[in-house]
């Protein structure tokens, strides 16, 4: 008997055929660079790294008058040269056609920061203040600059604190920053060998004055003369930049026409600049006071057959500036000096040193002046009548062809007086400061504290500085009105009445022998 035979189930789906595995394409490696953005001072170059090449690569600017490209096939490297300011990119391709990008940006730097400055100075001692802003301001003077650009530097940021000693040496490092919108931000560190000279004081013998054109409306030559070796000398300029007019700088220029360098020592008391005629002598005659009594200064070289910038000062629209220097030449040939007026953004070395003198109108003191300096010393009993003491009335007679000197501007007056008591009981000594022609303003060194009087008008007095109830010998004084105008300051006794009407006031005991004081003023 047949065996029954099996079939599949009406509507039964057929088994699938199995399908074939699909394997993905491998992703090829990309390039890498490094750095991805390149930053390249025009003139420098700058050096890529790249990574996942194959064979052989390329590499094109999108711009090629802002960078060149450089390939180094076997090390993988791309080298970047800037040619022009600007940005761009380079693309990268190997030999499969993987592109990388890299983004690049030229530009100047904003600077050029020397590396090392040897400073010699003069002072006995150098305080930590001026040498700190003596290093500053060579360092600013010494680095390159673009226009738009700045340095980044103060005195505080000289490490310095202490004084520089006659003969001493200092070696001190100091960071310095430059930087300007469209500049690349410079940063490097200036080693500064500071060396303090010992110079002997001097008293100078003539007086130069630069205050013709006062009100300076154009750019040119303001003052000239030759600084003999022989002839140390004082030198006041007071110039004005009105406004509407463009911003200025005052340039002072040594030029040296012998065959041997000049050493020549430069005591500085700059003010301003500011629009306040008062501020800027106050801070000239305060600056200058406390240099010149620690004969602090610089010692500047001027190389045979030269022309040197020795000095300058910023003076913006509408401001007032002023400097009180004392130079001489203490080795080498005499050289001639020019100040000059320019534009705030011309090359302070392109000063031009020729041509006619600038003048105005108004006549105002321009040339060279016998007399620097007033001496005076008498004797005074405390209860004789008040000592006057006259400052600046005597015009000086100019060497050349100008105006006279009226109101002693930048003339040192010292005043000796031998003050005793006779009487039986203490007396109060006091000291009027009474400007006779306008307001005015005092600068004052007593016992080495530095005492400003402020604006004083005309025959009135004010209590600067009190000293009752104390004795001291041998006292040295050195006030110097630095206003615009001329001063007379009395001596008092036996008490000045106001506590408001005189200037400073010395207790004197009873029978006391004599003592000394130095009254010295610059009326500036």
């Amino acid at each position: 008997m047949a065996s029954p035979s099996v079939s599949a189930s009406p509507g039964a789906p057929a088994t699938p055929a199995a399908s074939a595995t699909v394997t993905p394409s491998p992703t090829p490696p990309p390039i890498t660079v490094n750095p991805q953005n390149a930053q390249v001072p025009v003139g420098q170059t700058q050096n890529v790294s790249l990574g996942g090449i194959y064979g052989v690569f390329t590499a094109v600017a999108a711009d090629p008058k802002i960078v060149d490209i450089g390939l180094d096939q076997d090390n993988r490297t791309l080298t970047i040269a800037g040619k022009w300011p600007g940005a761009t990119s380079i693309t990268i391709t190997d030999a499969r056609g993987i592109t990388a990008i890299v983004g690049v940006r030229v530009a100047f730097n904003a600077g050029d920061i020397p590396t090392n400055l040897e400073i010699p100075i003069t002072g006995d001692p150098a305080s930590p203040d001026y040498v700190r802003d003596i290093v500053a301001h060579q360092i600013v003077r010494s680095t390159h600059v673009r226009v738009g650009a700045q340095v980044v530097l103060s005195a505080d940021d000289v490490p310095l604190h202490e004084n520089v000693n006659q003969d001493m040496n200092r070696t001190i490092e100091v960071p310095v920053l430059v930087q300007g919108e469209q500049y690349f931000t410079v940063t490097g560190t200036v080693r500064v060998t500071v060396e303090n000279v010992a110079v002997p004081r001097i008293s100078p013998d003539q007086l130069m004055v630069s205050d013709y054109p006062e009100k300076l409306t154009e750019n040119g030559l303001l003052f000239e003369t030759d600084l003999h070796r022989d002839a140390p000398t004082r030198f006041l300029y007071f110039h004005y930049n009105p406004p509407a007019q463009p911003n200025r700088r005052i340039v002072l220029v040594a030029e040296n026409h012998s065959n041997q360098p000049s050493s020549v020592q430069f005591i500085s008391g700059r003010g301003g600049p500011t629009p306040n005629e008062m501020e800027v002598g106050h801070a000239a005659t305060k600056n200058f006071l406390v240099n010149v009594i620690q004969n602090q200064g610089r010692l500047i070289q001027v190389p045979a057959n030269s022309t040197q910038v020795i000095g300058m000062q910023d003076l913006p629209t509408g401001s007032i500036a002023a400097n009180l220097l004392q130079l001489r030449v203490l080795d080498g040939a005499d050289v001639h000096l020019s100040l000059i007026a320019q534009n705030a953004d011309d090359s302070p070395d392109t000063a031009l040193t020729t041509g006619a003198l600038l003048t105005s109108t108004v006549r105002h003191a321009r040339g060279v002046y016998t007399i620097p300096e007033f001496h005076f010393a008498t004797q005074w009993n405390v209860n004789d009548e008040y000592l006057e003491l006259p400052i600046g009335q005597i015009p000086l007679p100019n060497q050349l062809q100008g105006e006279a000197l009226a109101g002693d501007y930048g003339v040192l007056e010292s005043f000796v007086v031998n003050v005793q008591n006779p009487l039986s009981t203490p007396q109060n000594i006091a000291i009027y400061e009474n400007p006779r022609g306008g307001n005015a303003t005092g600068t004052y060194l007593i016992d080495g504290v530095l005492v400003q009087s402020h604006r004083v008008p005309a025959s009135r007095c004010s209590l600067r500085y009190s000293l009752r109830r104390r004795f001291f010998r041998d006292r040295t004084w050195r006030p110097a009105t630095d206003s615009r105008k001329a001063c007379r300051p009395f001596w008092a006794a036996p008490h000045c009445g106001s506590p408001t009407s005189c200037w400073a006031i010395h207790s004197l005991p009873t029978r006391t022998r004599h003592f000394g004081i130095r009254f010295c003023a610059w009326c500036v």
